[in-house]
C-alpha cells in the first residue's frame, strides 16, 4: 500500500489581508473549515462517514453565504458591472468544481491530497487576485474614484504578469476539476484511454505545481514598485542576521523615506504619487544591486535595504549614491521645503548582531537605522545620517 502523507494545512500570512475587516474575517473562518475538514480527511476512520459529509456541506454552506455577502458589498459600493461579472463567475465555479471533485473523490488515487490541496490553493489564489482587486477599488471609489476609474486603474497599472499568472493558474484548477470527471469515464474504457488521461492529468499537476511556486514569488513581490515587500523583508532580515553571526560579518540596514510625500500627493495627486514612488524605488535599485542586497517597500513612501557584510563607511557610500540618484531624476516637487525636487532622507546603521535571537539582534539593528532616519529629518532632510 503506497504511503499517504498529509498537505498542510492553509498557512494564513500579512499577505492575504484585503483591509475589509468583514471578508478579512470570513476568509479566515473558511480557512478554519478547510482545515477542519483536512483533520477529518485525514485521520477520520472512514471518510464516506455522515459526520465527514456535513463538515464538507457546512463548508460549502459558509462558502456560499460569503460569495453572497462579497457580492452584496460590491454592489453597495458600486463596483464596475465588469468586475462584479467576473466575481460572480468565478464564486460559481468554485462550487461546481469542488462540488463535483468531492462527488469524484473515491476514484481518485489520494483523494483527500487532491481536494484539500485544491481547496487551499484556490483560497490563496483567489485572495490575492480577484478579492484584492476588489478591495484595492473600494478604496478608490471610498476615496473620490469613480467606479469606473478604479476598475481601469487597475486593469492598467495592475502587474500583468501576476494577472496573467492567476488567470492562467484559475484555468488550471478548471481543467483539472474537469479532468477528474473525464477520469471516471476513462475507466470504463479502454486501459490505453486510462493512461492517457492519467497522462494528461499528470502534466496539469505539473503545470500547477510550477505556476503554485510562481505565484509564491509574486506574494513576496509589492504590486506597485515591483520590489520585495514588508513580509519578505522580514523574512530576510532573520536570514541575514543569522548569518552575518555565523561570518562574523557586520550587517547595514538602510531606512529611506521620501521626503514631504504626503504634500507631493495633495500638490500632484495620488497617480503621480504611485508614479512618483516607483521612479524612486527605480532609481534606488540602480545603486543597491549587489547580489546579496536585498531592497523592499517598508510601507507607504519607506523603502528599507538590507547590505550584507557591510561597515558604516561602505553603508554611508552607497547612501550618498542613493541621494544623489533620486535627486538626478529631477522629479518636480513645489511643495518641499528642502529642493524643488524629489529626495529622500535616509537613516543607516551596521552592527555585528550582538543578541543571540535573531529576531531580538535584527530589531535592533533596524531601531539604530529608524532612529538615524529621524535624526537625517530632524536635520533638514535631503540626507543620510549614520545611527
Amino acid at each position: 500500500m503506497a504511503e499517504e502523507f498529509e498537505v498542510d494545512t492553509f498557512i494564513w500570512d500579512r499577505n492575504f489581508i484585503t483591509g475589509l475587516s468583514d471578508v478579512d474575517r470570513q476568509h479566515h473562518e473558511l480557512v478554519d473549515l478547510f482545515n477542519e475538514l483536512n483533520g477529518s480527511l485525514f485521520h477520520g476512520n472512514d471518510t464516506g462517514t455522515a459526520e465527514l459529509e456535513a463538515i464538507f456541506e457546512r463548508l460549502l454552506a459558509y462558502a456560499a453565504q460569503h460569495f453572497a455577502d462579497e457580492e452584496s458589498l460590491m454592489a453597495d459600493v458600486g463596483l464596475d458591472a465588469r468586475h462584479l461579472a467576473a466575481h460572480r463567475q468565478l464564486h460559481q465555479q468554485f462550487v461546481e468544481q469542488v462540488r463535483s471533485m468531492w462527488a469524484l473523490r473515491h476514484t481518485l488515487r489520494q483523494p483527500a491530497e487532491t481536494i484539500m490541496g485544491f481547496l487551499t490553493s484556490w483560497l490563496g489564489l483567489h485572495i490575492l487576485g480577484i478579492d484584492q482587486s476588489m478591495a484595492r477599488q473600494i478604496v478608490a471609489i471610498r476615496s473620490g474614484a469613480s467606479a469606473v476609474e478604479a476598475f481601469d486603474h487597475e486593469v492598467r497599472d495592475t502587474d500583468q504578469g501576476t494577472q496573467a499568472l492567476l488567470k492562467m493558474v484559475g484555468n488550471l484548477y478548471h481543467v483539472l476539476a474537469q479532468q477528474n470527471n473525464d477520469l471516471v469515464a476513462a475507466n470504463l474504457q479502454l486501459e490505453d484511454r486510462v493512461a492517457a488521461r492519467t497522462r494528461d492529468l499528470a502534466a496539469a499537476n505539473d503545470q500547477l505545481q510550477a505556476a503554485n511556486l510562481q505565484l509564491q514569488a509574486f506574494s513576496r513581490t509589492d504590486g506597485l514598485l515591483r520590489i520585495h515587500n514588508r513580509a519578505y523583508f522580514d523574512e530576510r532580515l532573520l536570514e541575514e542576521v543569522a548569518r552575518a553571526r555565523r561570518l562574523g560579518q557586520p550587517l547595514a540596514i538602510l531606512m529611506m523615506d521620501v521626503d514631504y510625500f504626503k504634500r507631493y500627493n495633495d500638490t500632484y495627486g495620488h497617480q503621480a504619487g504611485d508614479a512618483c514612488l516607483q521612479a524612486v524605488a527605480r532609481a534606488v535599485g540602480g545603486v543597491i544591486k549587489r547580489r546579496t542586497d536585498f531592497l523592499a517597500r517598508y510601507g507607504g513612501e519607506e523603502l528599507v535595504a538590507l547590505l550584507p557584510n557591510t561597515p558604516g563607511d561602505g553603508a554611508m557610500l552607497v547612501v550618498n549614491r542613493v541621494l544623489v540618484a533620486v535627486r538626478s531624476m529631477g522629479v518636480p516637487h513645489a511643495s518641499s521645503d528642502v529642493a524643488p525636487y524629489v529626495t529622500l532622507s535616509i537613516g543607516a546603521a551596521s552592527a555585528m548582531p550582538v543578541s543571540p535571537d535573531d529576531a531580538v539582534a535584527g530589531a535592533q539593528v533596524l531601531a539604530l537605522a529608524d532612529a538615524a532616519l529621524y535624526q537625517a529629518k530632524h536635520q533638514g532632510r535631503n540626507r543620510g545620517v549614520l545611527g
